[in-house]
């Protein structure tokens, strides 16, 4: 396994992108201004994070996303450690926004990751499409951080 800073190309990744963030223009919205860290194996791309320096010490996590072959094999843990390793001394939180699903709100909890704040009707406000996880609608952006 290795994680690699990608600075070229990031579009390169857009269909795993997509599988973090389901429409495209959100993801430009922050894909360039990011960095975007790639997870190999065997020379091919498992898994990938977009984090943005949102200001005041804050690192956020924009996209997180597994091949759905290659999931549930500890690789998003992976890269969200190599982030926060990567991260300490120069930031002092780690947040994520995520909806409220099934699917990801365990996951971060089990990263070390707090419930922060929300903002109301994010998904369906920005999104053209209603977006449906885990069984489940989002609509409300919930934020959980962690302290690095």
């Amino acid at each position: 396994m290795n994680i690699r800073t990608v600075t070229q190309n990031k579009k390169d990744y857009l269909p795993l992108l997509l599988l973090g963030d389901e429409q495209e223009t959100m993801i430009d919205r922050y894909l360039e201004r990011g960095t975007l860290y790639v997870l190999e194996e065997d020379g091919a791309a498992r898994a990938l994070c977009v984090v943005t320096d949102e200001g005041g010490g804050v690192l956020e996590i924009k996209n997180l996303a597994t091949a759905p072959a290659w999931q549930h094999r500890g690789y998003a843990r992976a890269l969200v450690d190599h982030v926060a390793d990567a991260a300490r001394g120069r930031f002092a939180i780690l947040q994520a926004g995520t909806g409220e699903s099934p699917l990801t709100v365990p996951f971060y909890e089990a990263c070390g990751f707090c419930y922060s704040h929300r903002v109301k009707n994010f998904f369906t406000d920005h999104y053209d499409h209603p977006i449906w996880e885990g069984g489940v609608q989002l609509v409300d952006m919930v934020y959980y951080r962690r302290a690095l």
